[in-house]
Parts: structure tokens; C-alpha cells; sequence
């Protein structure tokens, strides 16, 4: 299997681990600050991701050269989880996923200023078609809604979370210096934690532990293990493998998960107008993966 095999492999996997954030993060956010939630999620992320690292890879000295690298990611990827557990308190599930399809857009034009990566013209029109898809899912398929453009503010919030991550992809390129991913992904995790701790301080001290509800706790360890140890190495791995705007587009299939995981939690599905901006985010992948010689 070649090595830009295995990294649509990670980023399909990572898809559907990501998804289920949308899913749980919806019925855990009206009971625990957003910094809250993710410090402990970092936090334990970072110390099972630091033991795999040790005694899988190592973790040489070396790794942890020009430690700025790591807060810059880890304070891209913590801005990025905070905002999104914000946003989701209003914004539904799959609108909310439908506003992470749009990272791609702007991965592509962040993968451009790093790293001069240019797309093709099926590239961009496969963005384009993306784009096109994940609004009409934002806006609940009403096309007066879409054309007025008039975000909700859990959609807004998101939406700026989604730029941090967008930047967060070629940054990692750019910014990695050889080392393994686990090592890498250890060392922006733990940077993102002390962060998000750091921001978060007084709602960590102020929140009453014993009470919160399960549904908080069965997220922050489903966001710790799946949506987080285990997706920083899935895009630490495909994002070394693929050009960012590529990583990203695994994106779109994060709206077909979370309907997935909405009718698995029982919250029913869509209305089918809605699900034609589903079919058309899909399409968009399937655009760019057949681009893969040219990009």
C-alpha cells in the first residue's frame, strides 16, 4: 500500500472517530464550561498518548526542539475543540458538522501561503461544490435563509473554530522536523493542555465535579481516546502524507457520520431536503480523491 493510501486510510478513520464529538458534544455542552470539558479531554489525551509515544517510538530530547512549534499547533487545535463545544450549546449536530466541511476551503488557501501548495482546477471545484453542500445543510435546506447568509451564533462560533483547525493542517508540515507522529501529536497535545488549562483556570476551580452528569463523563472519555489521541495521530500521519487540502476533504463525510451517529443515539434523521447538501459534501470527495495524480 503506498504511503498516500495509508493517508486516506487515517483520514477515513479519523472522519468517522470525529464525528462522534458532534454527536455526544450536543448532549454534554449545556452542562460544563467548554474549557473545562477539553483541559481534562487534553489532559487525558496527552497521558495516554505520552505512554504509547514512550514505549512505542521513544521520545527523544530532540523532539522537543523549538518547543514554540508545539504551542502554536496546541494553541490552533485547543482554540479550534474549545470553540467547537461552544458552538455546539446551540448549533444542532449536523449543522454544525456541515460548518466543519468548510475547512477544506480554507485549508487550501492557508496550504497555499505556508507551503505554496496550488490546486487544481477539479480541486477547487470540488471546494466549491463542498462549500455549496455544507450551507445548505447549515441553513436547513431553505434557499431564502442560505442567500441572506445569516449564521446562527453556535454556527458563527464553530466557524471560527474551523479556521484554527483549517491553519492547523499545512502548520504541521511545515512546523514537523522528522519526528514520528505519536511523538509529535504527544507534544502538541500536552502544549494544548497546559493552554486550555491555563485559559480555563477559574471554571476548572469554580465547577462542581460530583455533579455533573454522566453524559459529561462518557464524553470527555470518548473525546480523550477517540476524538482526540487517536485523530491528532490520524492527521499527524495523513497530513505528512497528503497536501492539506486533501487531509481536509475527509471533512465532508463528517456530515454522513453524524446523521449516522444521531439514528444510532435515536434522534432520528434529516429531512430529505437536507440531505441533498449530505449527497453533494460525498460528491466533493469523491471529486478530490480522483484527482490524486494531479494534486
Amino acid at each position: 500500500m503506498s504511503q498516500a493510501a495509508r493517508g486516506h486510510l487515517a483520514m477515513l478513520a479519523f472522519s468517522a472517530l470525529i464525528a462522534g464529538f458532534f454527536a455526544l458534544g450536543s448532549m454534554a455542552a449545556p452542562h460544563v464550561a467548554p474549557t473545562v470539558l477539553n483541559a481534562v479531554r487534553f489532559v487525558a489525551a496527552a497521558v495516554i498518548l505520552g505512554i504509547v509515544a514512550h514505549f512505542v517510538a521513544g521520545i527523544p530530547r530532540s523532539a522537543f526542539a523549538a518547543p514554540w512549534r508545539y504551542l502554536l499547533l496546541g494553541g490552533s487545535m485547543g482554540l479550534y475543540f474549545v470553540l467547537m463545544f461552544e458552538g455546539l450549546k446551540t448549533a444542532a449536530p449536523v449543522s454544525a458538522a456541515a460548518v466543519f466541511t468548510l475547512t477544506p476551503v480554507m485549508s487550501g488557501a492557508f496550504g497555499f501561503v505556508l507551503l505554496r501548495q496550488v490546486m487544481t482546477a477539479r480541486m477547487a471545484l470540488a471546494l466549491a461544490d463542498g462549500a455549496a453542500g455544507a450551507l445548505w445543510v447549515i441553513f436547513d435546506a431553505d434557499w431564502d435563509a442560505m442567500t441572506a447568509f445569516e449564521l446562527g451564533r453556535g454556527e458563527t462560533i464553530y466557524l471560527w473554530g474551523c479556521a484554527a483547525h483549517a491553519l492547523y493542517t499545512p502548520m504541521v508540515r511545515w512546523l514537523n522536523r522528522g519526528e514520528r507522529p505519536v511523538v509529535f501529536s504527544f507534544g502538541v497535545l500536552l502544549a494544548s493542555a497546559v493552554l486550555v488549562i491555563a485559559a480555563g483556570w477559574n471554571d476548572l476551580r469554580a465547577t462542581d465535579w460530583g455533579a455533573l452528569p454522566a453524559i459529561v463523563w462518557i464524553t470527555i472519555a470518548y473525546t480523550a481516546v477517540a476524538a482526540t489521541a487517536a485523530t491528532f495521530v490520524l492527521l499527524q500521519f495523513a497530513s505528512l502524507r497528503l497536501p492539506s487540502s486533501k487531509v481536509m476533504a475527509y471533512t465532508y463525510l463528517t456530515p454522513t457520520w453524524v446523521i449516522l451517529w444521531q439514528a444510532a443515539l435515536g434522534h432520528g434523521l434529516p429531512q430529505g431536503l437536507v440531505m441533498i447538501g449530505v449527497v453533494l459534501t460525498v460528491l466533493a470527495l469523491l471529486m478530490l480523491l480522483k484527482n490524486e495524480d494531479r494534486a
